[in-house]
């Protein structure tokens, strides 16, 4: 169930002397969330729109060669926004039932630092570090 908006100072920034994911602290993350995730639509869309204008048949074959490989980072690029997108929902269905800000792993806090740095943190530093690790050495015994 979502929470009830809160109206947060300007400035506002989490602090450790507040209760851990208190309303304004899920406020907070909600809205980092949120502008986040618009800004990486609006980005986006730039690079439809850049693909879409573009005129194929002009140009020689460097250049061609040129724009095919602009292009393939765009769409590669507007993958990873897409995936983004989707953590970032994520996280918000998250704020909205009260789990967000503990690990998936082991219910403990994530931490103000590292949800900050990385809002769409489902891990503890701890059992990311554990998950790192297993990924590693699966890809060291191939």
């Amino acid at each position: 169930m979502p929470s009830k908006t809160v109206e947060l100072p300007k400035g506002y920034k989490p602090s450790e002397n507040e209760t851990y994911m208190c309303p304004e602290h899920l406020e907070y993350f909600r809205q980092k969330l949120l502008t986040w995730r618009n800004e990486l639509i609006e980005e986006s869309q730039e690079t439809i729109n850049n693909l879409r204008g573009e005129v194929r048949d002009v140009g020689d074959e460097a250049e061609r060669a040129s724009r095919e490989t602009e292009n393939s980072l765009e769409l590669r690029t507007r993958d990873r926004y897409r995936k983004l997108l989707g953590k970032i929902d994520q996280a918000l269905g998250r704020v909205d039932d009260g789990s967000y800000g503990y690990c998936e792993e082991t219910g403990e806090e994530i931490g103000l630092a590292r949800l900050d740095a990385r809002p769409i943190a489902t891990l503890c530093l701890d059992a990311q570090e554990r998950w790192e690790l297993k990924q590693k050495q699966m890809r060291d015994s191939r």
